[in-house]
């Protein structure tokens, strides 16, 4: 038998080298053969820049500042590096911990977030010197040795939650409540008490560790950025919204009730429409917010108004709804004298939702409450009608969400104009020293979402 043979081509053998497109070496597979020309390589670092070095020696850093209960400032920071070092806020067991797992990014935009807004009120734990900010989207400038899907120049939005992708819960998709970001307490996020010491992304740069985990890479940087102020809320408040209606069960033809025309419950009220809602009303205290929530087709309530069964009844034609989502938190008022009923909201939503529905509960409530006026409030124990609840056989879902389980859809939706999350919660943005004189127009309730520019490189209408 003659055997027959046919020519081919073979490719050069693959081998793994180090490349110089970061002074942190990083290793890639290419075809052997001879390395890259200079301008490949300069090419991936941020224009004005040509090594990682240069970013760091030449940036600098501020950030917003936390200094104690109604005081934040704009002051001189440390430039971020791969590692967690010791500072306000950071636990014992999570200082000096390296991080060749993560990236820095120089910061596009960070939003004040209503959660900020309990620790500059004095309502948490919170240090002063704590370095604010969960909300961050931005452009990588440098990544570590074990970064293997993102490149210098990507524009990345950043979920609050700090995760791991390795515990349990990460595995789970319970990245709310990861396992080893925090040595004290499951969960970790930036700037935030009691959750690492991850230092905030109010900044001009910060720190992402588990970066091929957390971050999420927007396909193209000129439609992003063309739609950076809807998708700047990709962080946090527009999933924390959408999932507060999701665990409430709502979808196609329901009516829901928003408690909250803050920024979140304006995101929860956004979300219900998109997943299909009949009927969505918002509650709030504060005028000017429900009548920006009328803007985009919701009913609105104010609960100090009269008992909230006869409202809904006066708007559907039937005293309660198929769902509700506490948007509103351990701050909870029951008028507008200012007196605090920190389960008024849970309660409310009991007393308004149908037997056998289900209340998602995306407002935060806290441990550990010193502002509180009520003892039992300061640790966290509310007077809720549970039996109420109970009664009714209602489900109950809580905690942080997890962002990473909705961030990438929520994207597209936004990429393809099937939402306008930015004009529903009213984005304003501010640069990096307007922000004190945000969180005290954000105090004070105006109708508003603010959106820090630290690098000026967003358009400001």
């Amino acid at each position: 038998m003659i055997a027959m043979f046919t020519a081919t081509t073979v490719p050069p053998p693959t081998v793994r080298r180090i490349e110089p497109v970061s002074s942190i070496p990083r290793w890639v597979d290419r075809p052997a053969g001879p390395m890259p020309s200079l301008p490949f390589a300069t090419s991936l670092f941020p224009s004005g820049y040509d090594s990682e070095e240069d970013v760091r020696t030449m940036a600098g850093n501020r950030a917003v500042v936390y200094q104690g209960p109604g005081k934040v400032t704009v002051e001189t920071v440390d430039y971020p590096e791969l590692v967690l070092k010791p500072g306000p806020g950071v636990p014992p067991g999570n200082e000096n911990r390296k991080c060749p797992h993560g990236m820095i990014l120089k910061v596009v935009s960070t939003n004040i977030c209503g959660s900020d807004q309990h620790m500059v009120r004095g309502r948490t734990t919170a240090p002063v010197g704590l370095i604010l900010g969960h909300e961050i989207t931005g452009e990588v400038v440098e990544l570590g040795p074990d970064v293997e899907n993102f490149r210098i120049g990507d524009l990345v939005s950043v979920p609050f939650n700090v995760s791991c992708g390795r515990c349990r819960n990460c595995r789970e998709r319970k990245t709310g409540v990861c396992l080893n970001v925090n040595p004290e307490r499951p969960g970790g996020a930036y700037g935030y008490v009691d959750m690492g010491g991850w230092p905030g992304g109010q900044a001009e740069y910060v720190m992402v560790p588990y970066a091929d985990w957390t971050g999420l890479r927007f396909p193209d940087r000129d439609q992003a950025m063309e739609k950076i102020r809807d998708l700047t809320m990709l962080t946090d408040i527009f999933p924390t919204g959408y999932h507060g209606c999701v665990t409430a069960g709502v979808t196609t033809g329901s009516t829901v009730y928003v408690a909250g025309a803050g920024p979140v419950g304006l995101a929860a009220a956004t979300s219900a429409f998109l997943l299909g809602a009949a009927a969505v009303i918002v509650g709030d205290l504060n005028a000017d917010r429900l009548a920006h929530a009328r803007t985009f087709g919701c009913l609105t309530v104010d609960p100090s108004a009269g008992p909230l069964p006869d409202q809904i009844d006066q708007l559907l034609g039937v005293p309660e709804v198929d769902a509700a989502v506490d948007c509103v938190g351990f701050e909870a008022k029951a008028s507008k004298d200012g007196h605090e009923a920190p389960a008024v909201v849970l309660n409310a939503a009991m007393e308004v939702t149908r037997a056998g529905g289900a209340i998602g509960i995306p407002g935060l409530y806290v441990t550990d409450d010193p502002g509180a006026t009520d003892p039992d409030a300061r640790v966290g124990a509310l007077s809720l009608r549970f039996g109420l609840g109970w009664a009714k056989s209602h489900v109950f879902s809580t905690g942080q969400c997890p962002v990473l389980r909705y961030n990438r859809d929520l994207m597209m939706a936004i990429l393809d104009d099937r939402v306008q999350i930015a004009r529903n919660v009213n984005a304003t943005v501010i640069t990096l020293d307007e922000a004190p004189d945000g969180y005290a127009q954000f105090d004070a309730g105006v109708p508003q979402k603010f959106v820090i520019d630290p690098h000026g490189m967003l358009k400001h209408p």
